[in-house]
């Protein structure tokens, strides 16, 4: 029993101190992002975000399983929170973890052989064009250091890793992320920042029951 749980939680403590701080810092921003995608206030994007990780991180995750928010599920929700509120939105995502329970104890999954692979290029790209879309606002009418740190940004990410020691040693995103704070606060640039787009909250949730019409 012992080794089981050693060589479940502690292989690898320093990939997944590294990875921990990685997701930490690159949460707040994309949970915040896909909240105003929602339509919804962005404590509730930062609450959601950090229930799921705290959730996952005890009963385990799945290859290919998105444990935070997602662009798909954010798109989809835009027109139920508009209609009929947060008390939906709530409802709506423990009908469909009930319902993926449910699917995977019947394996469906194996139904997806029977998907073209165009088929699921097509909603793969359509999901990018809608969310690249949706953030198009925030590229627009921008100073010029939001353009410049974007660009920084990216050459940060794909050429770290072929820095001899350190690109193995430090992922590339935490070394962006902390870097280009790092500059944006040091030489003060006039960049929009997270506590532009939403309140950050100070205090925990409230949770409570969805409520909710059974009749919609």
């Amino acid at each position: 029993m012992l080794e089981k749980i050693k060589a479940t939680w502690f292989s690898s403590v320093r990939a997944d101190v590294l990875a921990g701080l990685v997701v930490a810092l690159a949460l707040i921003p994309e949970a915040i992002a896909f909240s105003i995608i929602t339509g919804v206030d962005p404590k509730v994007g930062l609450y959601a975000s950090f229930c799921i990780c705290v959730v996952i991180a005890f009963v385990g995750g799945r290859p290919a399983m998105i444990s935070a928010a997602t662009g798909a599920m954010a798109l989809l929700m835009v027109n139920l929170v508009k209609e009929h509120g947060l008390q939906y939105l709530l409802a709506a995502t423990l009908l469909c973890g009930v319902l993926q329970i449910i699917a995977g104890y019947l394996r469906l999954g194996e139904l997806m052989r029977f998907v073209s692979r165009s088929v699921v290029t097509g909603f793969v790209n359509a999901l990018a064009i809608l969310i690249f879309m949706a953030q198009l606002p925030e590229l627009t009418h921008a100073t010029w250091p939001v353009y410049a740190m974007t660009a920084a940004g990216l050459a940060i990410i794909y050429l770290f890793p072929r820095v001899p020691l350190l690109g193995k040693l430090l992922p590339s995103p935490l070394v962006c992320i902390l870097l280009l704070t790092a500059m944006s606060i040091y030489m003060g640039l006039d960049v929009r920042t997270v506590g532009d787009m939403g309140a950050m909250p100070d205090s925990l949730p409230v949770f409570m029951w969805p409520d909710v019409a059974l009749n919609l």
